[in-house]
């Protein structure tokens, strides 16, 4: 059964694999001054998983997938997520899920840096 270890770092891998192991998805964030980053974490053909990195101040603005449902998990710092029309600030551990075509959005009210595990199935590009 070919799976990735958590002795090696997580990349898209070009063959397709049963299991991924990853004892720290927060030390993969990647930050920048200039705008939100996206590390991609695991994808598999039904779901994909990654990290969205965002300095105080920066967001992802309010967007939709028309076939896609959107998880939002809080891994680090304070999340100001839209969904819909609600507005609630999550903590760690906190979680907002988007049905499919629901706009939604997240933002780093500050005053530290945030990271969030996005969760989209399926997965960007199918």
């Amino acid at each position: 059964m070919p799976g990735i270890g958590s002795d090696i770092p997580p990349i898209m891998p070009q063959r397709k694999l049963d299991f991924v192991f990853i004892r720290n998805a927060a030390a993969m964030a990647d930050f920048s001054a200039a705008k939100m980053t996206k590390t991609s974490l695991i994808q598999g053909e039904k779901l994909f998983a990654g990290l969205n990195c965002l300095e105080p101040g920066q967001e992802h603005g309010l967007h939709a997938h028309a076939g896609q449902e959107k998880m939002y998990f809080v891994i680090e710092g304070s999340a100001q997520v839209q969904v819909g029309e609600e507005t609630q600030v999550l903590e760690p551990g906190g979680v907002a899920f988007a049905a499919c075509g629901v706009p939604h959005s997240v933002r780093n009210p500050g005053p530290g840096r945030l990271i969030v595990m996005v969760v989209m199935g399926p997965p960007p590009g199918k």
